[in-house]
């Protein structure tokens, strides 16, 4: 997998300066789950890219797995090649897709 500190870091920053946007599918998804905008700031500030997918079809993205400050493991599907940090989706990794926050189900 290619050198992913670097997408990791502007991800950081972007979330750090609140140069987000939000989409339709990500407020509905945090509403579903109770997810609130700073555990999703939070989870950026801890996390690790999972997944990286430079060459989506919709632009580079990635799989982020963080975790809030109360210890609340999530995933979070944003951009990495963009001027403003779009959060795609978010939500809590659970099975039966996940059996742990950072190994998928086979």
């Amino acid at each position: 997998m290619a050198n992913l500190k670097a997408p990791l870091e502007e991800i950081r920053a972007q979330a750090d300066t609140e140069n987000i946007r939000i989409t339709q599918h990500a407020q509905q998804e945090m509403a579903e789950e109770g997810i609130a905008l700073n555990e999703v700031l939070e989870a950026i500030a801890t996390g690790q890219i999972l997944e990286n997918y430079p060459e989506h079809r919709r632009g580079a993205c990635c799989l982020l797995n963080g975790v809030t400050k109360e210890g609340r493991p999530l995933h979070i599907v944003c951009t990495t090649a963009r001027p403003v940090l779009i959060i795609i989706t978010v939500y809590q990794a659970k099975p039966p897709k996940w059996t742990t926050p950072t190994q998928r189900r086979r």
